[in-house]
């Protein structure tokens, strides 16, 4: 181990050692605990118990722990002397034993006071009527499982026959402890081969350690048993191995038991069919099967073939997320993730119009077909295909080829059969359509691939119809709210693709009446009497206004329709919801009416001044906190784009802005508003010259005394270090710790960090006295937030000459360190944690527990 290891793990150890006053409240806390006469305490201070626990045995793996504090062994046996210890504490001391136990030295220690063989072994919890509460089974797994790092520990559990317990706990009534009896036997498992294997395994038994030989026999055991449930709970316990374990000796692991497993898929009895695919896509994931050949695959590829459509999808799914795989098993896959998309193709007309999406050589529509035809299948069926088809579509890069146009074709057919504007002439095409009828679900997860869709090439051919499902579903008045937010989310992204294929083909046009039709349905959805629906009217229109403003045909459309009025008539809408959207589109729009370089609008100035009026109202006025947020977000958005005006204009609007935040009672307004002036003392230093970035400390040679002075005076004159010194003091800390932030950014502008230490002493002039005032308020942080500026001892915060001394003067690392403290970090603390537990089984003296 190297020096710099040494040190770094002897401070970690003296960082986590058990400090003095908590190794004398310690021995209180165990007594209480064992003691039958006190009230039970908390579960959720137990657990944080043992987190404590757990973080002191893990940096120490010597005997100190359990030496140095013999009241924990004493407390495991009190416990185990109790004829009837309460479960929880039982299952803490099981836990507790367990995270002892983990150290080979403290293993040891344990055993030689003969305390694990009393709470694992036979004679323990096990054969006592305690056993039956699943807290103490529960206990006594995760116990084993804490203590499972060692040889020792392995041969007292199998020596001891713990692992029979665990096969018995696999099939437990408490499904968490069924679950951890499970994850138990793949870390036995493991542990054992990695510790005790000591050449290549083969299939031989005798290859195998003893504890590995009788996990695997119990295996292989179930498998072949007539139990259901034993055989589902070896399948859950080798899809755990095959997920977490990627050693080569699980190959070997397989090929005694693939045959087996390969007789499930036939079995009707068993109905594990579900979790012979969970098990088939972890081994697929797994570097030791993905790059074999052979049995491993054919078995994938009869089970794409064999499981149902349902079943076989999540496994189709992830087959095709793989970069490495078999052709012919990719194909298989992808043609059970599509044959339901095919189907719906092939049943919307009669006799056939268009290709499949597949060859039906390699597809038998029978089984999807009976699906789409059940009333009970055909909905559930379709929203897991449609899930697994953006999940794919979601990745940056597709191991598999889609074919798009066609998927698309058949995602159009899906909401015509819903909406019911589509009268097939097959049967089959007749049923699903009776089926999907105003199905909201289906709905929602098509319009999701479509938009997931607009970001793919080779769909251009059907733009036309897209857009006519698209409209019709927005102007229909049958779609709901949840569904018109979704057409509005696959609108917009398909009109930006629109507009990137008018730039490459000019058709202009098309792309002029889709807009044109767009805005004339937003203006009655903008006019619904459903607050939901104008909300998603005015969040898809500020999508729009993102991503198309720089588009001459789209600003044309806009400003010729209704929209941008009936817009500005929702600042005053009776929903908050509808108010703060409104705010945002608004926002928004300015940069298309008011900040354009050649703005189309008459009389823009008179418009512009009103609209900031009206903003400026409502962060004053305004009764909710979101409409608020909203205004301030949009001024620092106008202030990043540098549309408020010349400098002048922006100090007055920045002034005038935080002077009405700085009272607000809601905190995300006044962070809002420190964002405001962070982004305005930004561009005021670039603007003035005095840093190439905002907030790089600058060096004496480029700084120059004329531009720290102008500089200090804007700052004063809007009102900045009243802000920031305020916000320093307030009740919500994200208020208090941004506002710090602000001013060490500040201050590297006036004081290199060279210069910093010799900055003037404040001396008992006024100035010095009003500073060593405000160190003092600063220092009650929170309860200073009424910060009276105006007392005769106050700092003048708009004399650039008070503050310049102010800002060299003032510890903000010390602020900055304090307000990032956790809120809680003295509650969280092993002592009051002890003080707590102490507090709640009644032996404290005069309430010494910190109370939170």
């Amino acid at each position: 181990m190297s020096v710099q290891l040494s040190w770094f793990v002897a401070r970690a150890r003296r960082r986590f050692a058990m400090s003095r006053e908590c190794s004398l409240l310690l021995p209180r806390v165990c007594a209480a605990l064992a003691d039958p006469r006190q009230p039970g305490s908390d579960d959720t201070c137990l657990e944080k118990l043992l987190d404590w626990f757990r973080h002191l045995a893990a940096f120490d793996p010597t005997e100190k722990l359990v030496q140095d504090n013999p009241c924990l062994t004493e407390f495991i046996t009190s416990v185990l002397a109790l004829p009837e210890p309460s479960p929880s504490i039982l299952s803490f001391t099981l836990r507790l034993a367990g995270i002892l136990a983990a150290s080979e030295n403290r293993f040891q220690h344990l055993q030689q006071e003969k305390l694990l063989v009393r709470l694992f072994g036979r004679d323990g919890p096990l054969n006592s009527a305690m056993w039956e509460d699943a807290s103490v089974r529960s206990g006594w797994v995760e116990g084993v499982h804490s203590m499972m790092h060692h040889q020792p520990a392995l041969h007292f559990l199998c020596n001891g026959g713990g692992i029979d317990v665990i096969f018995t706990l696999q099939g437990d009534p408490s499904l968490f402890v069924a679950s951890a009896a499970s994850q138990l036997l793949v870390h036995v498992l493991t542990f054992s081969v990695e510790a005790e294997a000591t050449k290549p395994l083969s299939t031989k038994d005798c290859d195998w350690p003893a504890s590995a030989q009788m996990i695997i026999k119990h295996i292989e055991d179930s498998l072949q048993s007539s139990s259901a449930s034993h055989i589902k709970q070896s399948l859950k316990l080798l899809t755990s191995l095959f997920g977490s374990c990627h050693a080569t000796w699980t190959e070997v692991l397989w090929l005694g038991i693939a045959k087996q497993i390969e007789s499930f898929l036939t079995e009707e009895t068993v109905q594990a069919q579900h979790m012979l695919a969970n098990l088939l896509l972890n081994m697929a994931w797994s570097p030791v099967f993905c790059d074999t050949e052979g049995s491993f695959w054919a078995l994938v590829t009869s089970a794409l073939e064999r499981l149902t459509p349902v079943q076989a999808g999540p496994l189709a799914v992830g087959i095709l997320r793989l970069y490495k795989c078999p052709q012919d098993v990719r194909i298989q896959a992808l043609t059970v993730l599509l044959q339901p998309m095919d189907c719906i193709l092939r049943a919307a007309s009669q006799p056939l119009e268009y290709t499949g999406l597949l060859d039906e050589s390699v597809s038998d529509p029978i089984t999807v077909e009976s699906l789409l035809s059940s009333k009970s299948s055909c909905a559930s069926l379709l929203c897991q295909t449609l899930a697994h088809l953006e999940e794919l579509l979601s990745l940056i890069r597709l191991p598999v080829d889609l074919p798009y146009t066609s998927l698309l074709r058949s995602l159009i057919t899906i909401l015509q059969f819903c909406n019911g504007f589509l009268s097939p002439a097959s049967p089959l095409g007749s049923t699903i359509s009776r089926i999907l009828i105003n199905c909201f679900r289906v709905q929602r997860s098509a319009l999701d691939v479509l938009a997931a869709l607009s970001e793919r090439k080779g769909c251009d051919t059907l733009i036309g119809s897209l857009f006519d499902v698209l409209l019709a579903y927005l102007e229909s008045p049958n779609t709901s709210p949840t569904v018109l937010k979704k057409t509005f989310q696959a609108t917009s992204k398909w009109l930006v693709r629109l507009q990137e294929l008018s730039c490459s083909n000019s058709q202009w046009q098309q792309t002029e009446k889709i807009l044109e039709d767009v805005f004339l349905v937003l203006q009655k959805r903008l006019c619904s009497p459903c607050w939901e629906v104008r909300d998603s009217s005015l969040e898809f229109l500020t999508v729009l206004i993102k991503c198309l403003r720089d588009q001459d045909e789209f600003r044309q459309s806009l400003l010729s329709s209704e929209v941008p009025r009936l817009t500005e008539n929702l600042l005053e809408d009776p929903e908050s919801y509808v108010r703060a959207s409104a705010v945002t589109a608004v926002g928004h729009l300015a940069f298309i009416t008011y900040f354009a370089p050649e703005s189309p609008v008459i009389g823009n100035q008179c418009n512009k001044e009103n609209t900031v009026a009206k903003l400026q109202e409502i962060l004053s006025t305004d009764s909710e906190g979101f409409p608020r947020r909203a205004v301030i977000s949009i001024f620092t958005k106008w202030l990043r784009q540098g549309c408020t005006g010349q400098l002048e204009d922006t100090e007055q609007f920045v002034s005038r802005v935080i002077q009405t935040v700085e009272h607000d009672l809601d905190w995300e307004v006044r962070r809002g508003g420190l964002e405001l002036v962070e982004v305005f003392c930004s561009q005021t230093v670039c603007q003035l010259g005095l840093s190439e970035c905002p907030y790089a400390p600058v060096s004496s040679a480029v700084s120059s005394s004329i531009h720290q002075n102008e500089l200090l005076q804007i700052f004063c004159r809007a009102k900045v270090f009243s802000f920031l010194f305020r916000s320093l003091c307030d009740c919500d800390k994200p208020v208090g710790q941004r506002a710090c932030d602000i001013l060490l950014g500040l201050r590297d502008n006036f004081y290199p960090v060279s210069t910093l230490k010799d900055s003037q002493g404040t001396g008992d002039s006024p100035a010095g006295r009003g500073i060593a005032w405000l160190q003092r308020t600063l220092g009650q942080g929170s309860l200073a937030q009424n910060f009276p500026t105006d007392d005769g001892n106050g700092v003048d915060f708009q004399d650039p000459e008070s503050m310049m001394i102010v800002l060299g003067t003032i510890d903000l690392e010390e602020l900055h360190d304090e307000l990032n403290k956790s809120s809680d970090h003295m509650e969280k603390s092993p002592q009051s944690l002890l003080q707590d537990i102490l507090a709640t089984v009644g032996t404290t003296e005069e309430n010494e527990a910190d109370c939170y």
